[in-house]
């Protein structure tokens, strides 16, 4: 891969971003731009890229600045010259600045998802020493601002999906969860993890029970919260209209037969689930965090409510809920806006871009 695009993401699971790194490698490949992808070994990203058949070069990583990562890493770079790295996660920023000053100068490029402050000075350190930085909103492009990376070296680059049709078998798979046919569904598609927020959606929901009795919630993904949030289910007397689906391999059936998509995050960067529901043209009714209202317009492609306020939440779920033509024109716009700005071919060729300045 001499010259060509070395991609380097250190996570072990498989969340938005892994999809992206997969995404942007095989967008890269089919463009006729060598690329590779640096990963854990044994992790998520390794099966599933493998599978894909993409190139994969599995590494040890082990959170952040681990010995053996970076020389592995550091051996690869020397041995297969990239033409720049493609940083993909905070650990492999860490990596590849480390690996790329052992290994001979490469042009470095990171990718920041999440509008976390950049905390502590080797964190803000790192991400000004890169020759880009790519962010995925304009809301993460304030925080890494802030955090001292150079405005000069920031490119706004939103994530993107696949265009596709959906598969059938939707409500058939909603059945399959114990959801009755016909009932209005809520669905959500997030990690159960604090920074999404389910639990001001569980509180929603016990608030909308009493003008919408049938519509069930269905919580696709999986994390450390879910106890806690079974418990707070029980507790709000919503154990029957909440559905946890856990880790899902079939979201391409089970996101078009929605009849609301919701995401209640108090931090977001964008949100690639937001643009899988507005490619199959669902309304979407989500929280005003970070990157969100850079791709959901208020009243135009779904509603927006304050995080952390189940009230406004529940409003704005019941103001699509209780009117399908709006559902219906506001899933029209949204696909609509993701044929303009949100789709894999747009992201991967605004990244390409990226990478000629520094090449």
């Amino acid at each position: 891969m001499r010259g060509g695009v070395l991609h380097v993401d250190t996570a072990a699971t498989w969340r938005g971003g892994q999809n992206q790194v997969l995404l942007t490698a095989r967008g890269m490949t089919a463009r006729g731009t060598s690329a590779a992808i640096a990963c854990r070994a044994r992790g998520e990203l390794e099966t599933r890229a493998g599978a894909a058949g993409a190139a994969v070069v599995p590494l040890p990583f082990r959170g952040d600045l681990w010995p053996p990562a970076i020389l592995a890493l550091a051996r690869l770079v020397r041995r297969e010259r990239p033409g720049a790295l493609l940083l993909h996660d905070p650990h492999a920023v860490s990596a590849g600045l480390i690996a790329a000053r052992l290994a001979g100068r490469v042009p470095l490029v990171a990718v920041r998802r999440v509008d976390f402050p950049l905390r502590g000075r080797f964190s803000r350190a790192k991400y000004a020493a890169c020759d880009r930085v790519i962010v995925v909103s304009r809301a993460i492009g304030a925080v890494v601002e802030r955090g001292g990376v150079l405005p000069a070296r920031l490119r706004l680059v939103y994530e993107g999906v696949p265009d596709r049709a959906p598969a059938p078998g939707g409500r058939e798979a909603l059945e399959a969860l114990g959801v009755p046919p016909g009932v209005p569904v809520v669905g959500n598609v997030a990690a159960l993890t604090g920074h999404k927020d389910h639990a001001t959606l569980v509180e929603a929901m016990a608030l909308l029970r009493p003008r919408f009795p049938e519509t069930r919630l269905v919580i696709a993904g999986e994390g450390e919260l879910r106890p806690a949030l079974e418990a707070l289910v029980r507790e709000r007397g919503v154990l029957d209209r909440v559905v946890f689906a856990g880790f899902r391999h079939d979201l391409d059936r089970l996101l078009p037969a929605f009849s609301v998509f919701c995401l209640s995050s108090r931090l977001e960067g964008l949100g690639t689930s937001l643009l899988d529901a507005m490619a199959f043209g669902l309304p979407v009714v989500a929280t005003a965090a970070g990157g969100i209202p850079e791709a959901v317009e208020d009243g135009v492609t779904g509603r927006l409510a304050p995080p952390r306020d189940p009230g406004a939440l529940a409003a704005a779920l019941a103001d699509l809920l209780g009117d399908e033509d709006r559902r219906r024109a506001c899933g029209a716009a949204g696909r609509r806006r993701f044929l303009e700005r949100f789709t894999a071919h747009h992201m991967v060729d605004e990244t390409l871009r990226v990478l000629e300045e520094v090449a």
